[in-house]
């Protein structure tokens, strides 16, 4: 008898095989094409050879044809052989279907950005527009909604298309170290499949299983030393699915919600790549630089300042990102004195980050001033001779 667990497991392992098929085919295809990342003296950049740059096209491809498979199997599927739950629910994929087709859209719109941008450097006023339009799409026609207890329709369209678009770029900041991105929305993706199922929304489960396995098969490819990078496209494509599926899974609700604060669920199990981003931009802003150019003041790169190598310091970052994501979960069901206490062990966990980064940039800044010492001193002792 088939159940759901059972399902959630089939489109996983389907997501992982198709992105593992899909992966060195596009690696091929960009060798061929020279569709290629070549380092062009760009700071931030410190792969030696060029790399394939087709990830994003290789995911969506593996995403979309599991998603028309399951189509093809919803009609195929004998009601003997799946449990009475799963079969009473398989009519819904048909009733949901043009609201699929547009988040589906939206998701190759996002990966089809991404590849411009990857191809042509397109100028930031172009990709922010190109962004709004596709969350645009995915808030008004995909029903991509996050009310937050607001009732103004406005107000909803407008934190929905804010919140699309802040995930895209801050999965776009986050891609700075190899298996760093795929990794980290990989674990989100995972814990966000974990509420969705808690709560029974079923098919909402399944998304984020087969994006979750999506990411897995590509993983293998992208972890240190990359062979293939996802590029923007795949930075635009796992930031847009990460909104969508952050989006779409219910965390409060009067009927089994104790406290109102499992609505803050989404923000800490996305703390990392959000806290990442902000903290950049921030710094950019200080030192009066344009906020999308690339630099080595990402969490992942102060880890690498503190002496550890780029793939522990990845390995360091995935951590924290599952401790948080786990330590926020209980909020589901717990009372306002869990739900403190759950909070303010995460909110420490930031402030240790907030701690690492600033005690990093201190010392980092000290050496700086050491070596500039060190050179300058023979050269003064060589002039007085």
């Amino acid at each position: 008898m088939i159940l759901w667990q059972h399902l959630y497991l089939f489109v996983f392992l389907l997501g992982a095989v198709l992105s593992l098929g899909f992966t060195p085919l596009f690696q091929k295809i960009a060798e061929k094409t020279d569709f290629m990342d070549r380092p062009k003296c760009e700071d931030h950049k410190k792969h030696a050879r060029a790399t394939p740059l087709m990830g994003g096209a290789a995911m969506f491809s593996a995403w979309i044809l599991a998603i028309i498979l399951g189509y093809v199997a919803v009609n195929a599927f004998n009601s003997g052989v799946i449990s009475k739950d799963l079969s009473n629910n398989i009519p819904g994929v048909n009733y949901v279907g043009g609201r699929v087709f547009f988040i589906c859209l939206g998701a190759f719109l996002a990966t089809g950005l991404g590849l411009l941008d990857d191809k042509l450097a397109l100028k930031a006023g172009t990709k922010f527009l190109g962004q709004f339009l596709i969350a645009a799409i995915a808030v008004s026609f995909g029903d991509i909604k996050i009310s937050v207890f607001f009732n103004n329709p406005v107000i909803i369209w407008c934190i929905s298309v804010f919140w699309i678009m802040l995930l895209i770029n801050a999965i776009n900041f986050f891609d700075n170290m190899d298996g760093l991105a795929v990794g980290t929305v990989t674990i989100a993706m995972a814990l966000f499949t974990a509420v969705a199922a808690i709560n029974g929304q079923f098919f909402i489960a399944v998304f984020g299983a087969l994006t979750c396995g999506v990411c897995v098969g590509f993983w293998f490819f992208n972890h240190t030393p990359a062979t293939i990078f996802m590029g923007d496209s795949g930075s635009h494509l796992l930031g847009y699915l990460l909104a969508v599926m952050s989006a779409s899974v219910t965390y409060f609700s009067r009927d089994y919600s104790l406290t109102r604060f499992p609505i803050l669920i989404p923000l800490f199990i996305l703390a990392i790549p959000l806290f990442d981003a902000f903290s950049v931009v921030l710094i950019r802003l200080y030192h009066h630089k344009p906020i999308y150019i690339g630099d080595h003041n990402h969490l992942s790169h102060r880890f690498v300042k503190m002496g550890m190598s780029r793939k522990r310091a990845v390995q360091m970052v995935h951590l924290m990102a599952l401790i948080i994501g786990l330590s926020v979960l209980p909020l589901l069901w717990g009372d306002f004195k869990i739900d403190m206490v759950i909070l303010a062990q995460a909110l420490l966990m930031l402030l240790f980050m907030s701690l690492i980064q600033y005690a990093v940039s201190q010392d980092h800044g000290k050496a700086t001033e050491q070596e500039q010492s060190a050179a300058e001193k023979p050269e003064t002792e060589h002039k007085q001779e």
